[in-house]
């Protein structure tokens, strides 16, 4: 009505043609005060019962806003959708264009800088579909990213700003959706991304902070904020970014943290944790990580690009200033100490130290982790730490919490019969023992065949009914679930048999059922593989059992004991 349009322009707001602009008949004109109006233009009710306004030089081009939005000193608003009772206070540019995907789809150049393993990212990405992706590209080319993209064009991702989205102080944004309940809070600048929000209404995890830069994006369900840098990345649930960190071509799932430091083309599975500021992750895989001061990798060997890469198997540390060259697979459990230059494979002896000489030559000292009490503290921790449990969030990335587990069991068997083919074997002039390019003593592989063996009675005692073999049917009665052996995907422990019928999966719907029944029935595969697995050799007494299990104990208790009496000594040296 044309007093309508007066009384708005009395208040400072002005329109090429006010024919385009709608304006929810129970609003309160009063406050919509100096907005210039461009193009269609839709307002929802903006009444008593919404504390909101519209004010101070905001120009809205083809916006349509819900109820109760409050938009205060926004320089541009163009092509928006925006849900009822959002904020957009205090912020540049806000646009859209009409086929933005506000980063779904990107393409992510994991592991191989050069873009050999690219992983498509989307909202419910999970850590095994990336792995599948990453981990084998001829099946990605034509099948997994073809299938991936069919789904992306039949869902429907957030766009626009959802009800109750708070976008506050932010320098600007182009083609970034905010889901529902989602705050944006000083972000320097946004470009191509989503913003998921998975919780229950009240429970928002998802978050974007102060002084964040990010391009080419999708943060899930996780938390990036104080001056965080991020170039064609997914940051899944869980996970958080901060304190200046930086990252390109990355992808960070459940749980991860990562402060200062920095990551290219790295793959963090679960529990993926830096906080260094001298730290570079760069082209490997990871889970269960934690990464001391200034560890680094090298993927480029200036000769045909950054195409080198490796895999740092689950629950892998690293010491401070320790330096990988990749190609390199770094066993489950390890310790990396040192500089490592002869692309090691110490994947067939888990819970190993791995020192590097001054020659960049690798020493393995197998199965002495096993002995740490830090290892079942680690157990109980992770799950205790789960965002996403506490946020009761729809949990995408499966995760196997266990250290002992069939894939380590299995390598410490199959490490144990190696051991018996090194030890017959004379050591070099320098007293060692050569494996692949790695040096190991004659000493540490006698103590490691102990250790492995009473871990593994260890692990048997735990899944045992009553601690006995004679409650499981007969090896050879039961059909093995895992005869080609246990595949770690990303955090997912499962039998490869099942790997292998997920890959042939005809869409990204059936491949992720098939992976999640195999980890809804791994406690009932798990011990059939038991049944299967282990021959007479190992189906001793409940009573011998139990008492390597209590050894077992006993030389975890000594690490402990051990641990507290010298932080005693250390804490009474440094008294006043």
């Amino acid at each position: 009505m044309w007093w309508q349009i007066r009384q708005l322009e009395k208040q400072g707001c002005f329109s090429g043609d006010w024919s385009r602009v709608h304006i929810h008949p129970a609003t309160d004109l009063r406050r919509i005060q100096r907005v210039q109006f461009q193009g269609r233009c839709t307002i929802g009710e903006i009444s008593q019962r919404y504390p909101a306004s519209i004010v101070a030089d905001t120009l809205l081009i083809d916006t349509t806003l819900g109820h109760g939005v409050t938009i205060r000193r926004v320089s541009v608003i163009q092509g928006a959708e925006v849900g009822d009772e959002a904020w957009i206070v205090n912020t540049g540019r806000v646009s859209y264009d009409p086929e933005a995907t506000c980063g779904v789809g990107t393409a992510v150049s994991v592991l191989d800088e050069t873009g050999s393993r690219p992983v498509v990212i989307y909202p419910g990405l999970t850590a095994q579909a990336a792995a599948l992706m990453a981990r084998m590209p001829r099946q990605a080319e034509d099948e997994f990213i073809p299938q991936t993209h069919t789904m992306i064009d039949e869902m429907q991702p957030p766009k626009g700003i959802g009800s109750k989205a708070r976008i506050i102080g932010v320098g600007g944004m182009h083609n970034v959706a905010v889901d529902r309940e989602v705050s944006v809070e000083g972000a320097r600048h946004l470009h191509n991304g989503t913003i998921v929000n998975n919780a229950p209404s009240g429970r928002t995890l998802a978050y974007v902070g102060s002084g964040v830069d990010a391009e080419n994006f999708i943060i899930e369900d996780g938390i990036v904020t104080a001056g965080t840098l991020l170039r064609n990345c997914y940051v899944g649930q869980g996970a958080q970014l901060e304190k200046g960190f930086t990252a390109h071509d990355s992808l960070f799932f459940a749980n991860c943290s990562f402060e200062n430091g920095e990551a290219c083309a790295l793959f963090a599975g679960p529990y993926t944790v830096s906080m260094h500021k001298g730290t570079l992750l760069i082209g490997c895989q990871t889970s269960f990580m934690n990464a001391g001061s200034s560890t680094n990798q090298s993927n480029h060997m200036y000769k045909l690009g950054p195409v080198h890469w490796g895999v740092l198997e689950r629950g892998v540390k690293t010491s401070s200033n320790s330096y990988l060259m990749l190609g390199a697979l770094i066993g489950a459990f390890s310790l990396l100490m040192g500089q490592h230059k002869t692309h090691p494979d110490s994947s067939e002896f888990p819970f190993s130290y791995l020192f590097g000489d001054e020659k960049g030559a690798t020493v393995v000292v197998p199965a002495v982790m096993l002995r740490s009490c830090g290892l079942m503290r680690d157990q109980l921790k992770w799950p205790s730490r789960d965002r996403r449990q506490k946020r009761k969030l729809p949990l995408h990335d499966r995760i196997t919490f266990e250290v002992l587990n069939p894939y380590t069991v299995t390598r410490m068997v199959e490490a144990l019969t190696t051991i018996e083919g090194l030890l017959r074997l004379p050591a070099d002039d320098d007293r060692y023992l050569r494996y692949k390019g790695m040096k190991i003593s004659r000493a540490s592989l006698e103590r490691a065949q102990r250790l492995y063996t009473l871990a593994i009675y260890k692990y048997l005692s735990g899944k045992l009914p009553d601690g006995a073999f004679t409650t499981l049917p007969d090896a050879g009665e039961i059909e093995n679930p895992a005869p080609t052996g246990w595949v770690d995907l990303a955090g997912q422990l499962l039998p490869r048999k099942i790997l292998e019928k997920a890959v042939k999966a005809e869409s990204v719907e059936e491949r992720e059922s098939i992976l999640t029944a195999a980890f809804d029935s791994y406690a009932e595969v798990e011990l059939q593989w038991i049944a299967s697995y282990f021959d007479t050799s190992w189906r001793r007494s409940a009573e011998y059992i139990a008492e390597s299990a209590a050894e077992y104990d006993a030389i975890v208790e000594a690490d402990r004991e051990s641990y507290r009496d010298e932080l005693s000594a250390e804490q009474s040296m440094l008294q006043l």
